[in-house]
């Protein structure tokens, strides 16, 4: 949902693609249906794994595995955790409801690469209710 989400309001500043540590190679239905009952399209999205992903030319990876960065990646400097549910095997309202803590996230994201210069977005880990935590820098 990210990606599509992202994809989306963010073409003008973001390159954007999206992979998984154990990828279904579908995206799920729901999936599909609740970015495009919230206008969002959902063409083109694919499940795909990790590997497949370039991950030394991204500037900046969000992690939404439920595991810290450092677990996942071999180096987190670029890397945002955010502490989102997995609504696989749920029902629509399920989605629904993380779709819009996504949604959230992903425009508060798109905001701070608006507003920084080339170079200089922060990398950081936010918490539930907000607060963040200065990680260390992407580039846009």
């Amino acid at each position: 949902m990210a990606e599509g989400i992202a994809a989306h309001i963010a073409s003008d500043v973001m390159e954007v693609s999206s992979a998984g540590v154990a990828a279904l190679g579908r995206v799920q239905s729901l999936t599909k249906l609740t970015l495009a009952k919230n206008g969002y399209p959902a063409d083109g999205l694919q499940s795909k794994p990790v590997e497949d992903v370039d991950l030394e030319g991204a500037d900046i990876i969000i992690n939404m595995t439920g595991h810290p960065a450092l677990v996942v990646f071999q180096d987190a400097s670029k890397v945002e955790d955010w502490d989102v549910e997995d609504p696989y095997g749920s029902d629509a309202g399920t989605y629904q409801r993380i779709f819009e803590h996504i949604e959230s996230r992903v425009v508060e994201l798109v905001s701070r690469v608006r507003m920084s210069a080339p170079g200089e977005l922060t990398v950081r880990n936010v918490d539930e209710k907000g607060s963040g935590r200065e990680k260390g820098s992407g580039r846009r």
